[in-house]
């Protein structure tokens, strides 16, 4: 009987990098990456480099498999089998998220940060998060209620 090995969520947690072994998708040519986990990574290069192919074809492409591999026998059969990217390996992986990858009309105002549109998401999350100081004074702004 064919031992299977299964890694618990507290394991995967608490790993501090995603490592991908033997990446191999469209022009990624069997590379080796460690990307640390609960930082803003950025993956740069120039056009055919294979940026995409490793963060959505690789990365976010295995992440959604798995997810989908947990769902029912019943409920898989209405989704459809997904490809496994060819790779070798592939660790720390928590549940993914990804950012509608899109063409533009080029604008040439246009920000990687409008044309993805997480502006809208990150204006939000540092309203919400952030303290609003006043240009003027540089003292901390306080909400007034109308009672006040």
């Amino acid at each position: 009987m064919e031992k299977t090995e299964f890694t618990a969520i507290e394991d995967i947690v608490a790993e501090e990098q995603i490592e991908v072994f033997g990446a191999r998708v469209h022009n990624l040519k069997n590379i080796d990456i460690s990307i640390p986990k609960n930082k803003l990574v950025v993956i740069t290069g120039v056009s055919g480099s294979g940026k995409s192919s490793l963060a959505f074809d690789t990365i976010y492409n295995e992440g959604q498999r798995r997810y989908m591999e947990s769902f029912s026998a019943y409920a898989r059969q209405f989704i459809g089998d997904m490809e496994r990217p060819d790779v070798d390996k592939i660790t720390g992986l928590s549940p993914v998220i990804s950012i509608e990858q899109k063409t533009t009309n080029k604008n040439p105002r246009s920000t990687v940060g409008t044309i993805t549109e997480v502006y809208d998401f990150l204006r939000l999350l540092y309203a919400r998060i952030g303290e609003a100081y006043s240009y003027n004074t540089g003292k901390k702004m306080v909400k007034w209620s109308e009672e006040e």
